[in-house]
């Protein structure tokens, strides 16, 4: 079948729902596509995709929010929200070499494959603690009751938040993402940013309190990092300042959580779907990995990001000049029939399984990687060890979050049967 990509629209919500035919449609088409209503050229093709991950001194970070540019009135409304809280600083996502790698490297650590490792056992015991609390109901809205609480209590140990601000730290997680990809009106905006200032002033105050009581946390050890001076020519180091911490801080609670929570419902989804998948996993968990794998290939839960053109360059015969936004569409490119065979299928022992973009690649590959798939495997091993049969209520209606940018679904509704003499 073909698709009519010449008047793509990527807020509409039939779309949304369901992109993959644009995309592949664009792969063949027009690997470069683009999109006036929204003022960008969308790279769909993974080569693509990768010349531009390969490239950041062509292909900036500095792009800044990642929504939708606002008009100059909006921006002013914005600007008073803003003032309440602290600066908008780029750091990490949103910031080039050097300044990129400087900040990078203050939070490498934390996240190290050793570090991430030694995990395993507090995620385990947050994963059978969950499925304990449901596995006599048979019958759960997955997001609510695993996909949400899972990753949020996991990065929450890892930033110290008392388990009676959690449902702040969802709610200041949903409000850091409420603009991006999203077309909802600029008064939902302004007040995603509330929450946003709400977390600032929450955290502030975390790391102003370990100034004075020191904790062995990541909070501790921003406050006590010290950062390159901007300026070549000053040998000095320095400490963050609040501004930067936030963002850092900000970031991590975002990759935390948000694209976990969506990896493990369509892992769940996917399992349901394919029963012979499911079956296997059951007689051999050591699959986990591979399986996690192909979800974050086939769901690919940050669909897309920004970059900003430093020059003018041609990129797969398109001629894009300076200053030119793109979308560097990493659901496409993980669907691209040169490298995958039936892209659309389900099959975690697929060749080039560790090629997918689902956490980008290059200097801004996903810092929260080793951690989020932990998090999948672990899961994927409890409920396999603990549920016997597994299918999808038909009262599903499979809608997904309105962004064309980060991919879920709101909710899951799952049937199951507990396994006989599953470990409690």
């Amino acid at each position: 079948m073909t698709i009519d990509i010449s008047t793509f629209n990527p807020f509409d919500p039939t779309t949304q729902q369901c992109p993959y035919p644009h995309y592949a449609q664009m792969r063949a088409d027009s690997a470069v596509h683009p999109v006036p209503s929204i003022g960008v050229h969308l790279v769909t093709k993974h080569d693509l995709v990768m010349t531009v991950l390969r490239d950041p001194q062509t292909y900036s970070s500095l792009f800044g929010g990642s929504g939708m540019p606002l008009s100059s009135a909006d921006r002013e409304k914005f600007a008073d929200v803003m003032a309440a809280g602290y600066p908008r600083v780029p750091t990490m996502l949103t910031a080039d070499q050097p300044d990129h790698t400087r900040y990078r490297r203050l939070v490498a650590r934390a996240f190290h494959p050793k570090v991430i490792a030694e995990m395993e056992p507090i995620i385990r015991e947050i994963t059978v603690g969950l499925i304990d609390s449901w596995i006599d109901k048979g019958r759960i809205e997955f997001v609510k009751e695993f996909g949400v609480p899972l990753p949020v209590r996991v990065i929450a140990k890892a930033l110290n938040v008392p388990d009676d601000r959690l449902a702040d730290f969802k709610r200041w997680s949903d409000d850091s993402i409420a603009g991006i990809g999203t077309n909802i009106t600029i008064e939902q905006r302004i007040q995603a940013e509330y929450g946003v200032n709400e977390f600032q002033h929450y955290f502030a105050d975390q790391i102003n309190l370990r100034r004075t009581e020191p904790q062995d946390d990541l909070l501790t050890n921003l406050l006590n990092a010290a950062i390159d001076d901007d300026d070549p020519e000053v040998t000095d180091k320095r400490q963050l300042d609040m501004a930067e911490m936030l963002s850092i801080v900000q970031q991590l609670l975002v990759a935390g959580n948000e694209t976990t929570t969506k990896t493990l419902t369509e892992m769940i989804r996917l399992l349901a779907e394919n029963p012979a998948e499911w079956e296997k996993l059951k007689a051999d968990p050591s699959r986990a990995e591979k399986v996690v794998e192909e979800t974050l290939r086939l769901s690919t839960p940050t669909q897309g990001m920004w970059r900003i053109l430093t020059k003018d360059t041609e990129l797969g015969g398109v001629q894009l000049t300076k200053g030119q936004r793109i979308i560097i569409v990493f659901a496409s490119a993980n669907r691209d029939e040169a490298l995958y065979d039936d892209p659309d299928g389900f099959n975690p022992d697929r060749e080039h399984l560790r090629e997918n973009l689902a956490f980008g690649k290059g200097i801004h590959f996903c810092l929260g990687a080793n951690l989020s798939r932990l998090e999948g495997k672990v899961a994927a091993e409890e409920l396999s060890k603990r549920i016997d049969t597994l299918t999808l209520s038909d009262s599903n209606k499979y809608e997904y979050f309105p962004s064309f940018m980060l991919r879920g679904l709101t909710n899951l509704e799952v049937e199951f049967t507990a396994a006989t003499g599953a470990p409690r």
